[in-house]
């Protein structure tokens, strides 16, 4: 789930038994071999509009809904003119077009992930990331001190840790006598959840960023509960969401080098699972930075979206200060800064529990933050709004989910429906009545089913602490699907994985290694290939990807099997076989 305090580095990677990370060889062998494949195809790209190829004898699924099959397609250059039937296809080609043969396999629109911190995700692949690593606390030291000799795990002079698995947190006296005492006793240790919320310091971290007895004891209760604190009082070292506000600024920037090492990861991986574009929904300064490295060397080809953070607490102001960004960024080909993003609450995750609900937490007696004055979100939305700018919400909570769908509401009665595509995302939990408002608003639902699956992610840490009312309505996407609401598809990468196909297995079975997660909730497969092609289009409100359509730029991905067709497990392992953006292959399969 998304950082309410986003990070200088990718914070965490990992969710699900399902998550698997591109080994550093791996990863250096998909950069070689994709490099040369772009220089080829390149020489074809850079000959101009006048290149055409035909691809036929395919099973074509275009995204959109009105011809949703063909079988054939023709683009020239970087764009599609032509799809449906060969004959016909081939009458919108020159006798000179080069002719591929797809020899039945699967041809998709590009996938589109509408909520991606890929230059976070790249930076999580050039560094010390446990997950699926370290599944244990015995896995832990062995892995750190690896990280601390080979210098990956080295930022400054601290060692930080990626995608730790957040049940570590319940044992805060075991990290503190593994990573706070002999060799790491004057050793700054930052562990990082895999949630991206939450995080772990040592005492030597933690006396550093002055988190000690007496500031805490400064602190009001609701500002207290973001540190983790033991039997006597002091700090522990866990930390959530506004607790790491004291430790990130002890952590360096990454450099330029570091920024375009982890920008180019983050291509190379997203092409490596058919992801042709995506909105990364926290446009930092390092962020926008590491996409206009890519971009002043040609590399950035694929449509990116992404916001900037605002706060709601002067939107005047923090409006004119996108602005700013927007017009320093406007020539960066391929960029939009279209938006703004908002975050409502955290997390609802024990010993988290940021969340903002409806009911209070059972063992606290708190209902979670609401990170926003209701009055000025309404403020915010109404201007943003008028300004063309789309209103992109982290809620988690019921109740963070009611709160941002009434601001947006505010909008829609002051200026109309404008037809931006507001969205929220993540909708952990969300109240019944609320479930028609996504579509009586317009407002699009980024889900990130993955995550919805029967685990102690879901159950363990979640239910003995929630209202059953509130419980019962996890990850409701077929409720919001059935009352008309529009759903993208969204993965959070690093948070976990960005594999589409087990993001769509996932929302299809809801199963995980406890059962099955309310079945109810579960999701048709194909609705859920509109969600990761025309939907998320709509989200980062493009119109010229999404859809394989004549006019449409050719961001294209072949697949190995027909993954309409076949049992959720056979889907699941689906392979991209290649990857085209733009009419450029810039992935494909050893």
């Amino acid at each position: 789930m998304a950082n309410v305090v986003e990070v200088c580095a990718m914070p965490t990677i990992g969710k699900g038994d399902l998550v698997r990370r591109f080994s550093r060889c791996y990863l250096l062998l998909l950069f070689v071999t994709t490099f040369f494949l772009v220089q080829t195809d390149s020489l074809l790209w850079a000959q101009g509009s006048s290149v055409e190829r035909i691809f036929f004898d395919g099973k074509v699924f275009t995204g959109d809904a009105q011809n949703p099959y063909a079988e054939a397609v023709a683009i020239r250059g970087d764009k599609i003119i032509a799809v449906g039937n060969f004959p016909e296809v081939a009458k919108s080609v020159s006798e000179n077009a080069e002719h591929i043969d797809l020899e039945g396999k699967s041809l998709f629109p590009g996938f589109i992930d509408s909520h991606s911190h890929s230059i976070d995700g790249g930076l999580g692949l050039i560094s010390a990331d446990a997950s699926e690593k370290v599944k244990s606390l015995n896995d832990l030291p062995p892995f750190a001190e690896d990280a601390k000799k080979t210098g990956k795990g080295i930022r400054g002079d601290i060692l930080e840790i990626l995608g730790l698995p957040l049940e570590f947190w319940s044992h805060c006296e075991v990290l503190n006598a593994k990573f706070s005492t002999g060799a790491y006793e004057k050793q700054s240790v930052l562990l990082r959840g895999m949630d991206g919320h939450t995080a772990w310091a040592n005492r030597a971290l933690l006396q550093r960023a002055g988190i000690t007895a007496d500031f805490l004891k400064k602190l009001s209760a609701g500002e207290r509960s973001y540190y983790g604190v033991d039997k006597d009082m002091q700090p522990n070292g866990f930390l959530v969401d506004a607790g790491t506000e004291k430790i990130e600024p002890l952590l360096p920037q990454p450099t330029p080098d570091r920024l375009l090492a982890a920008g180019r990861a983050a291509l190379q991986y997203n092409y490596s699972l058919g992801i042709t574009a995506w909105l990364d929904p926290l446009a930092s300064d390092y962020v926008l930075s590491a996409y206009k490295l890519l971009a002043d060397r040609g590399e950035l080809i694929s449509q990116v979206v992404t916001f900037p953070q605002v706060l709601a607490k002067d939107p005047a102001a923090e409006l004119a200060e996108v602005q700013k960004t927007r017009e320093a960024y406007k020539d960066v080909p391929n960029l939009h800064l279209s938006g703004i993003k908002v975050f409502a609450d955290g997390v609802v995750e024990y010993p988290s529990q940021t969340a903002h609900l409806s009911r209070p937490y059972k063992n606290t007696g708190r209902n979670g933050d609401l990170l926003f004055d209701p009055k000025k979100f309404a403020e915010l939305c109404v201007a943003a709004d008028t300004q063309g700018l789309i209103i992109h919400v982290h809620a988690i909570g019921d109740r963070a989910v009611k709160e941002a769908l009434d601001g947006i509401a505010e909008a829609r009665k002051a200026n109309g429906n404008s037809g931006l595509p507001h969205t929220l995302t993540h909708e952990q939990f969300v109240q019944p009545e609320d479930f028609p408002r996504f579509r009586e608003l317009g407002v699009v639902s980024a889900l990130q089913l993955f995550w919805a699956e029967a685990s102690q992610d879901t159950i363990e840490i979640v239910k003995p602490y929630l209202d059953p009312e509130i419980y019962k309505w996890q990850y409701p996407a077929r409720s919001i699907l059935d009352n008309g609401g529009i759903i993208s598809g969204a993965s959070d990468w690093p948070v976990s994985s960005a594999n589409v196909f087990w993001a769509i297995y996932q929302a299809e079975t809801r199963k995980g290694p406890e059962g099955v997660l309310d079945p109810s909730q579960s999701m048709p497969r194909e609705a859920m290939f509109y969600a990761y092609t025309r939907n998320s289009a709509r989200a980062m409100n493009l119109d010229s990807i999404g859809t394989i359509a004549a006019g449409k730029r050719a961001d294209l991905v072949l697949l190995d099997r027909d993954v309409l067709t076949i049992s959720p497990e056979q889907m699941r392992d689906a392979k991209v076989l290649w990857t085209m953006v733009a009419g450029k292959t810039v992935y494909r399969a050893q």
